[in-house]
């Protein structure tokens, strides 16, 4: 029961700091997130988007 009753703490808490937080502040911190986060075929494949673009790029420049 204990754990439960952390649980419901500490998701009150979170959700006090998201309202208390200025709107243009969660704004600034959302947009700095998406910045600061890989394009999806990276995150997704690894480095296998950057190898087929490198060898591609060789191919079109020998013709």
């Amino acid at each position: 029961m204990a754990k439960g009753d952390e649980l419901v703490k500490y998701v009150a808490e979170q959700f006090i700091d998201y309202i208390e937080t200025p709107r243009e502040v969660r704004k600034e911190a959302k947009a700095s997130r998406k910045e600061r986060r890989e394009r999806w075929q990276y995150r997704w494949f690894g480095m296998l988007p950057v190898a087929l673009r490198m060898w591609t790029d060789e191919v079109r420049k020998r013709k």
